[in-house]
């Protein structure tokens, strides 16, 4: 698309591209971009991983997340932001991945022929995700002119309307693939079957690839393997299905790949589960309250630092939680760490309140609470991440009050014992 620009004179050194997308194209665009020495703006959906956004930056793309929700033809969407954007900024060019020809021709004149040669020249049925139906449109077109035969099955999610113009449209997590609308770069008489995909096939089924065949893949691989399993059962002996992956799991560590994540969501497959059930049995039931924690040590958050100092010291911790008077609320958390990093820096001094070098909960836009009756199974994940935890309580009037801090000796001297 990039190229073809330029030869028609669209793109020209020093001009901007701007590029509505769910990230992977985007990517792409960037990636080119950051060679040729184009500014990039990337209108991307809220839904769309960190990690897309965190590859997209690297390559110095300048980044407007758009809300989920909006339709395509809202001026609230990623094209309606990016059409804007193109009237405000001078020299710049939409490629616009879902109306452009090259889109579909780049995989007709690459991908098919990929296939094809990696393939003898034969195949019977041809499996693809659809998003901007580029890839699918492309693929097709050349294989229906060398394998007549061929049957081309598009893979879309439930909650878009690619498969048939008219279904309801609703939110869905799979990413890369499916809209609200028809792309003109898809030419749907090319597909002969649509099969509907959901978000917790899509997801278990890129877990598989990942875990038995070593295929790092994305959720739209899964969904597109998932489908491709479904036609392998109504074929015959000798018949050659190939299955497009179309995305990497780069962009995806934080989502289906995490199992918190797939927990959260109510995808957890069979082998995880099996796992889950055996550490839960492991403990038996047991929570905080069977680790017999001492009750906390606390400081106020108008205390000295030589005070927070003093008490670490004496007791031998490496951290404190901070209360506020007069309900004793907690409020943050002062480490040892953050005592000699601020001091020996200047930033503080011994007669600095601890409420200045303190780890603000307030500021944190969520953290998980530990009571006294969390298992002591999800303790073992919380540490995963952390090092300790402040074991807390709600008073009567609503203040969440510290009442141990638990560190993973604790939990490592129940296990011995027990």
């Amino acid at each position: 698309m990039i190229d073809e620009a330029e030869k028609a004179g669209i793109l020209k050194p020093g001009y901007t591209i701007i590029e509505p997308t769910s990230g992977n194209t985007g990517i792409g665009l960037a990636l080119a971009a950051a060679i040729k020495g184009y500014r990039t703006i990337i209108t991307l959906p809220e839904k769309m991983s960190q990690e897309k956004v965190d590859v997209l930056k690297a390559l110095g793309a300048e980044i407007v997340r758009t809300p989920t929700e909006a339709s395509y033809d809202s001026p609230e969407s990623h094209i309606g932001v990016a059409k804007r954007l193109n009237k405000e900024i001078p020299n710049s060019v939409i490629l616009d991945q879902y109306s452009n020809p090259y889109n579909p021709i780049a995989h007709y004149d690459h991908t098919a022929e990929e296939i094809l040669s990696s393939c003898d020249g034969k195949v019977d049925v041809f499996v693809a995700g659809a998003g901007t139906g580029g890839t699918i449109t492309g693929v097709a077109k050349k294989m229906k002119k060398r394998c007549p035969n061929v049957k081309i099955i598009g893979v879309d999610p439930e909650g878009s309307l690619l498969a048939n113009g008219h279904s309801s449209v609703c939110s869905y997590l799979v990413e890369g693939i499916g809209y609200d609308f028809i792309p003109e770069a898809l030419d749907c008489s090319l597909v002969d079957e649509w099969i509907k995909s959901n978000d917790k096939n899509s997801f278990i089924y890129a877990r598989r690839l990942i875990r038995e065949e070593g295929i790092l893949c994305g959720g739209s691989s899964g969904s597109a393997m998932w489908a491709a399993i479904q036609v392998a059962k109504s074929l015959k002996k000798g018949q050659r299905i190939v299955v497009l992956f179309a995305d990497s799991v780069r962009n995806y560590m934080t989502k289906f790949l995490n199992d918190d994540w797939m927990k959260e969501h109510g995808f957890i497959d069979d082998a995880t589960k099996k796992e889950e059930e055996i550490k839960i049995q492991q403990w038996k039931g047991a929570t905080i309250k069977d680790l017999n924690l001492k009750v906390a040590v606390t400081i106020d958050s108008r205390a000295f630092c030589r005070e927070a100092i003093e008490i670490l010291e004496k007791n031998g911790f490496d951290q404190l939680p901070v209360t506020s008077s007069p309900n004793k609320k907690l409020v943050g958390l002062v480490t040892l760490g953050n005592l000699l990093s601020r001091i020996s820096k200047g930033r503080a001094t011994p007669d600095s309140p601890v409420k200045d070098v303190m780890f603000k909960f307030v500021r944190a836009k969520n953290f998980e609470e530990i009571a006294p009756d969390t298992p002591l199974e999800k303790l073992t994940r919380f540490f995963e991440k952390h090092s300790s935890a402040v074991v807390t309580e709600y008073t009567n009037d609503g203040a969440l009050v510290p009442k141990h801090v638990v560190t993973k000796v604790d939990l490592l001297s129940y296990l011995v014992k027990n």
